[in-house]
């Protein structure tokens, strides 16, 4: 039995999962009884797996000299959605001329580097949603300059509010007189497989840029690398060194998704947010690249929740289960695919304890969620405000039990 363990906090520490994955990592600013049910199952082994697909941050980023032309160019661009023939439109240009007003280019400036990302308005007077690694330049620092430019080219200097590293978003301020347009957030727990979508941003600093698609698959968690300290050393594009990774739990896409659309909308059809593009996957071995139809957003419900979190204390709250966990993989056939969260230690006082979970214990799904991995278990605890009440389910000794617990 081999087990790679996971931090009890939430915050996975599986080295070889992740070593997998490419991604700039954003930097972590400050993230912050009993009733049983019982029937059989098959007995289970366990050992961790790893992955091959490699993860590209969203963020154009530039260097020097570079970063002063990106600059001159991302104050030329055209303005957005320009509809010339009222009589001949379909879904997509009604979809993106109703969200486009809501989605902005950030510039984004810093010790010697910048880049460009994208945001989503969420109020009338300025605050605006993106990525961590947005704001951080991928992470390699907290000191940066920020400007925005809306739907109408307006250009605005904003400020950081606050980052939630663990689901790598971020809220910032712009100061205006005229009124925003806010996005319209629809509910991400209704989409379905097979909705169309639009993603709408600024790829490599072109402005207002409309790609479509569908919903790939819903519940997808992918691991990310990240940092516990702005100041910490070792954020590196390749994330497979000793930086602990982040599970986030995505909505996956194949519209066309790449670097500078971080931060931007992915919408249905009716221009409604589902999710906040993050990033994209790659071939293993792949040099870096842009978009192969394998894109990621955070759940509009997600980022709804934190980002409110954020503007009202600058910070985001997150459950905790207080467990240390690994992948469960079936003995049965030779199995090489993760079933479950195996449960190798409980941390002493917390939720999990509280509840009588032990070592051994196998996690299968939360609030009727299926958990089939460590990592995906990691993403919905925290995913979660601290303080909410989860149902838990879990196999012991081939029994299945449920238990309520507050995160």
């Amino acid at each position: 039995m081999s087990i790679q363990p996971q931090d009890p906090n939430g915050l996975g520490r599986k080295n070889s999962y992740n070593s997998q994955f490419l991604f700039d990592p954003p930097v972590a600013l400050t993230p912050k009884k009993l009733k049983q049910k019982k029937t059989k199952e098959k007995r289970l082994t366990f050992f961790t797996a790893t992955s091959a697909i490699l993860l590209g941050v969203l963020m154009g980023a530039s260097i020097g000299a570079g970063a002063g032309v990106l600059a001159q160019n991302y104050l030329t661009r055209p303005p957005a959605i320009v509809v010339n023939n009222l009589e001949d439109v379909n879904w997509v240009t009604a979809a993106s001329s109703a969200a486009s007003p809501s989605v902005v280019t950030i510039r984004v400036s810093g010790s010697g580097s910048g880049g460009n990302g994208s945001g989503v308005v969420l109020t009338s007077d300025g605050y605006i949603l993106t990525n961590a690694h947005v704001v951080t330049i991928g992470g390699s620092t907290a000191n940066v300059e920020l400007s925005v430019r809306t739907n109408l080219r307006e250009v605005y200097s904003a400020r950081l509010i606050g980052t939630d590293p663990t689901n790598d978003l971020a809220v910032i301020k712009v100061e205006t007189t005229k009124p925003l347009i806010p996005m319209v957030f629809a509910d991400s727990s209704k989409i379905n497989v097979g909705d169309q979508v639009v993603a709408i941003g600024a790829p490599l600093g072109l402005e207002a840029t409309v790609t479509r698609g569908i919903v790939s698959a819903l519940n997808r968690t992918i691991q990310v690398a990240s940092s516990e300290d702005p100041n910490e050393t070792g954020l590196e594009f390749w994330s497979g060194s000793s930086v602990p990774p982040v599970s986030l739990g995505v909505i996956q896409t194949d519209a066309a998704i790449n670097p500078g659309n971080s931060g931007g909308a992915l919408v249905n059809t009716r221009g409604e947010l589902i999710g906040i593009n993050v990033a994209i996957a790659r071939a293993s071995g792949a040099a870096e690249g842009g978009s192969i139809g394998v894109g990621f957003a955070i759940p509009s419900n997600v980022a709804d929740r934190i980002a409110k979190d954020i503007i009202e204390t600058g910070e985001s709250t997150h459950g905790v289960l207080g467990v240390l966990i690994g992948d469960a993989m079936s003995s049965e056939n030779g199995s090489a695919f993760p079933v479950g969260a195996l449960v190798i230690e409980v941390t002493p006082g917390g939720a999990a304890e509280g509840i009588g979970i032990k070592p051994d214990d196998i996690v299968v799904k939360l609030n009727g969620k299926s958990i089939s991995s460590a990592s995906e278990l990691t993403s919905a605890v925290r995913q979660e405000k601290a303080g909410t009440e989860v149902k838990i389910e879990i196999l012991r000794d081939g029994e299945r039990l449920t238990f309520d617990v507050v995160l």
